[in-house]
């Protein structure tokens, strides 16, 4: 046994400790530079995404996209056209706000040169309409159509092609 004059001194032996943390922390941040790096990679170059992936998208969208000959320019024209439509009971107005919408832009040129024919004859087919057929929205796809048509071919008698993709009405108001 031990006498009482003899002390025994307890020394802590320090357990080592494994720093996991940071090994832990610059995981975590490898993998999400790693993610991110890759992800941006792919955004960028498309080409480094599957080869077969990529011509299945190619073929795709070869057959469900239309062939545009250009970029898409537009021509309002201004200022909106505003008519009086029959009613039986009252007097009505229509204003109608119009672009024309195409990939050439000399048709848009030619159009833009014919602006008083075209917008003569847009007034007599707009005053010509009927309220209750304007005021439906098969009625006013019908007009829009009609639109198109008479703008088409005003350009053609000018450029010899219609030249004219599209024509949308950008305000419209039945009173």
């Amino acid at each position: 046994m031990l006498d009482d004059e003899e002390e025994v001194e307890a020394v802590e032996v320090p357990v080592p400790r494994k720093r996991r943390l940071p090994w832990v922390i610059g995981l975590v941040v490898a993998v999400l530079a790693a993610g991110v790096g890759g992800y941006l990679l792919l955004a960028r170059h498309p080409a480094a995404t599957s080869v077969a992936a990529g011509r299945a998208r190619a073929a795709t969208a070869r057959a469900a996209a239309p062939k545009a000959v250009g970029a898409e320019h537009y021509l309002p024209l201004e200022p909106a056209f505003v008519v009086n439509v029959r009613d039986k009971d009252s007097l009505r107005y229509l204003q109608v706000g119009i672009t024309l919408m195409s990939h050439d832009t000399d048709s848009l040129d030619t159009a833009k040169q014919a602006d008083p024919v075209i917008r003569d004859a847009l007034l007599s087919l707009f005053s010509s309409q009927n309220y209750a057929d304007v005021s439906g929205s098969a009625g006013h796809q019908k007009l829009q159509a009609q639109a198109l048509a008479v703008v088409r071919g005003i350009v053609k008698a000018r450029q010899g092609r219609p030249g004219i993709d599209a024509l949308y009405f950008t305000s419209f108001v039945v009173q």
